[in-house]
This record gives C-alpha cells, structure tokens and sequence, in this order.
C-alpha cells in the first residue's frame, strides 16, 4: 500500500477521533466504549506501528482542542496509552505471520490492548504521585478493565471485522492473497 494511502487513512483515523467521541457521549456511552480506541487500534492494524503511534497522540489531542474531549486531566494519561495501542497493534500485526488473518488481528490485538492499558495505568499512577490521593491497583483494575469492559468487547469483535471488510472491498491489500485455483 502506498504512503499516501496509508497517510489519507491514518488521517481519517484522527478524524473518527474526533467524531466517535462525539457521538458515543452524545448517547451516553463514552466511557464505557472507548470510542478514540477504536480508530487509533485501526490505524495500526491498517498503517503500521509509525502512522499508529501518531493517530494515537494526534487524536486525542486534537479532540481534545476541537471538541474539548478528553479533558486536559484525562488527555495526560489517555495520550500514552492510545500512542501505545497504534504502535503495538502496528508493531505486532507487522512481526505476526500465522497464515490466517484472524489469528494475526487477535495477536496484535489483544497485546496492544493489554500494554496501552498498562502504559495509561501507570502514566495516571505517576500523575497520582504528588498528590493527596492514592492510585491502587483496584483502582487501575476498575478504571481500565472493569468499566471500560463492553469497549474491550467491541473492539474485539469489531475491528477484525472491519479489517477483513475493508480487505475484501479492494481498499486495502489482502494480507494473504488467495490462490487462484487450477482450470
């Protein structure tokens, strides 16, 4: 795939950022979704770990200044945590070759799921430090796991689906092309 095309998706990407937040609060299901995860952990799959990592800390940031969503206290920790879900979700869908598609998204899913959270959780346990309260691992737990649940859901059955939609419709090149059977 060519830079410009992926540049053009890693852009609509920061774009959705800014767009499914919106929408998702607007219904009342922000939180629980996480909708910014949902382009960012795309661009990665689709643009490779670079693009991924910048839709990752352009989104927010940009969504932020748009729509003042995340606000500046939520944007410290969700920054690094997002950049890491491109990154690692780029990182690995480019080193996991199992020979089915399926296999190779969860692998890079799941992964970059668990370490962004872990990045976010330990970014916020910092921003914790210098205060009066405390950051507990229950805290962490709730916050990134138990909340945010019915998101994990739908990025797991969603973005598979959506990769191998796209896949199909020509957009983007078949990560194993099929053979063409003998006449």
């Amino acid at each position: 795939m060519s830079s410009v095309k992926k540049i053009c998706i890693c852009a609509l990407c920061i774009a959705l950022c800014c767009v499914l937040p919106t929408a998702f609060h607007g219904l009342g299901l922000g939180a629980a979704l996480s909708p910014m995860h949902l382009p960012v952990l795309l661009c990665g799959l689709i643009c490779g770990w670079g693009l991924g990592a910048v839709c990752g800390v352009a989104g927010p940031i940009l969504s932020s200044v748009i729509t003042g969503m995340p606000g500046a206290a939520m944007l410290m920790h969700m920054v690094p945590e997002l950049c890491v879900y491109g990154l690692c979700a780029g990182l690995l869908m480019k080193w996991v070759r199992t020979g089915t598609l399926y296999a190779d998204l969860y692998l890079a899913l799941v992964p970059a799921m668990l370490l962004g959270r872990g990045v976010g959780g330990a970014v916020q346990a910092l921003e914790y430090l210098g205060g009066t309260e405390s950051y507990s691992l229950a805290m962490w737990v709730s916050g990134y796991f138990v909340g945010t649940l019915p998101g994990i859901l739908l990025q797991l059955v969603v973005l598979p689906a959506l990769v191998l939609a796209v896949m199909k419709a020509g957009l983007i090149p078949a990560r194993y092309p099929m053979k063409k059977e003998m006449v």
